[in-house]
């Protein structure tokens, strides 16, 4: 099965830093996870100085990469993954990686 990588890095609405970390460990970190070919998931801090406060790395198994991501982009504003006002949505940036070698 192939390995990937999902890193997102963003941000919280100014002043809201509490409700973006429990929407973001609460519900947005499981309902990433509840995706088939998520595996697993971390989350970090900056602790310097930085365009993006948060990051949050996401382990991906999949034959079917396209399906995943199909799903991925299908999910977020529903049901099965709704977004938080706390989230600052305009800088957050995603992208899926895959090993060097």
């Amino acid at each position: 099965m192939a390995r990937y990588k999902l890193v997102a890095f963003s941000n919280a609405v100014e002043g809201h830093d509490a409700e973006y970390n429990e929407w973001y460990d609460g519900q947005h970190m499981p309902d990433v996870l509840a995706i088939p070919g998520f595996v697993s998931a971390e989350r970090f801090v900056c602790v310097g100085d930085g365009p993006h406060r948060y990051l949050a790395i996401y382990e991906i198994e999949t034959d079917d990469l396209e399906g995943l991501l199909a799903e991925f982009s299908r999910r977020p504003g529903t049901d099965l993954m709704p977004i938080s006002t706390s989230l600052e949505f305009a800088s957050a940036v995603v992208g899926f990686w895959k090993p060097a070698a």
